[in-house]
């Protein structure tokens, strides 16, 4: 339960910067290798998608940490949570590789520490 906490609250950090992106500040440099310092308008509708699937994996970790209860995602909730794992895997890696100093010092550790707390929620839920 702790680590579906922890896990979401990180997982809103991230989801409040890509809304700030999608609004157009200036925050480029922490996401998506960091290329822009504003986002084109096609990049911000990129983020605001992510923002929706950040947020549905809020729901998913909540639901296999036991914090929330929504009968409807009991059961596909804990490979849900496997996959975020996954894709943060792959991301926490992405980051590292990322030409922008700073999102490869703050994104990298944000998504490893994340993709910890989803997986051992999904190994425990």
């Amino acid at each position: 339960m702790v680590l579906a906490l922890i896990g979401s609250f990180l997982f809103l950090a991230v989801a409040i910067l890509y809304i700030l992106l999608a609004m157009g500040l200036p925050y480029g440099e922490f996401a998506m290798g960091g290329k822009y310092k504003v986002m084109p308008k096609q990049m911000r509708v990129a983020c605001a998608i992510s923002v929706l699937i950040q947020l549905v994996a809020i729901i998913f970790i909540l639901q296999a940490g036991n914090v929330i209860s929504i009968d409807a995602l009991t059961t596909i909730a804990k490979g849900v949570c496997y996959f975020f794992s996954l894709y943060l895997i792959v991301n926490t890696i992405m980051n590292a590789l990322s030409k922008s100093k700073k999102e490869k010092l703050l994104m990298t550790p944000l998504s490893f520490f994340t993709a910890i707390c989803f997986l051992i929620t999904a190994m425990n839920g």
